[in-house]
């Protein structure tokens, strides 16, 4: 029993019954914005953890892509976005509360007031359930606020509308439309970490000194949090099976920050915490394996194939997508079924 934890769950089903009604998405059809023209955008996504974060990269691509000249505040939680968005030129002030409100109260209200110094065009909440990001798109000053509601005809249009990554974007658009603005078509964009060429050649560097070859190389995450971390006693088997199928590959383990491995550090290891430099490493492999984590998402924006393990979390809000990716159902199938749909993204790659 986990005392801490569920208090935690407790307080965020309150605050989400507390704040679920709170705003409403509003439009002035009569809005001209070849005359207004969008400025300031916030963007409020209040939670610390690496892979939500990367999950809001595709929405800002489309608010640049919409509106190339604007500038984006965000309104997060944690250290992690400044290291994340770091080459994203759009975003020009990140608003960060602590990640332990208690234990940093005054830090925490700063961070909320600091909400009130601007007046945006737009303000858009990503998560329609995040009691925080409904509060700080209230909170804020804007004309248009876009609360991140679902919306029925979306769902019924687009088949991947419940992507976590994906419906933020479907919303935006919809939202545009009602300002008057041409919907847009295009795919939804990928995560993007952004990386720059200088630090892909330093990612390449860096793997070069583990694999001292010339070898493609498959990078495999082993650690994961909670029930979503695969037993030793699965990993170990899909290890030896990796080997066995791809000998002409090289195969290393990302360890995470807890420096642990469920292989029992039998790969070539890489250590870091620096989010950066472990976007960069994978960015320079040809195929990641990993479970549903904020490492899979921080491969998935590195651009590289990415094979999501998945069998307590949402696939259909989760999936890691484009440049090939897949994810794999470990609930049903074998490790045969498994490695066939490996073996489909390292053949197209």
């Amino acid at each position: 029993m986990n005392i801490k934890r569920d208090i935690n769950a407790l307080r965020r089903t309150l605050m989400r019954r507390l704040t679920k009604n709170i705003g409403t998405s509003h439009f002035d059809p009569n809005t001209d914005f070849n005359k207004v023209g969008i400025k300031k955008i916030l963007i409020c996504r209040p939670n610390p953890r690496l892979g939500n974060q990367l999950l809001i990269t595709p929405l800002i691509q489309e608010v640049i892509a919409t509106f190339p000249e604007c500038e984006i505040d965000l309104f997060v939680n944690g250290g992690l976005a400044p290291f994340v968005f770091k080459n994203y030129k759009n975003v020009k002030r990140i608003i960060q509360l602590p990640r332990k409100p208690f234990k940093e109260l005054i830090k925490y209200l700063q961070g909320w007031m600091a909400l009130k110094k601007h007046s945006y065009d737009i303000v858009i909440n990503v998560v329609e359930s995040s009691s925080s990001g409904r509060l700080s798109t209230q909170f804020s000053n804007s004309k248009y606020k876009f609360f991140g509601d679902d919306i029925d005809e979306l769902q019924l249009k687009y088949e991947d509308y419940k992507h976590i990554a994906k419906q933020p974007v479907y919303n935006f658009r919809h939202y545009l439309t009602k300002l008057g603005i041409k919907e847009n078509d295009k795919p939804i964009p990928s995560l993007n970490l952004m990386l720059s060429s200088s630090e892909i050649a330093e990612g390449q560097k860096l793997l070069q000194e583990i694999v001292k070859n010339d070898k493609k190389t498959i990078a495999i995450f082993t650690f994961a949090t909670g029930a979503k971390c695969y037993p030793e006693s699965w990993w170990k088997p899909f290890y030896e099976r990796l080997k066995s199928e791809y000998p002409d590959y090289n195969i290393i383990e990302v360890l995470p920050v807890e420096n642990v491995s469920q292989i029992g550090f039998k790969a070539p290891t890489f250590y870091s915490k620096d989010v950066r430099e472990i976007g960069s490493l994978i960015a320079n492999t040809e195929v990641f394996i990993g479970a549903d984590s904020g490492i899979m998402h921080l491969a998935s924006s590195a651009q590289t194939p990415t094979a999501g393990l998945f069998s307590v979390t949402n696939i259909k809000m989760y999936a890691p997508y484009n440049n090939n990716s897949l994810a794999i159902d470990t609930n049903s199938g074998s490790i045969d079924d498994w490695i066939k749909i490996v073996d489909r993204i390292v053949k197209n790659n």
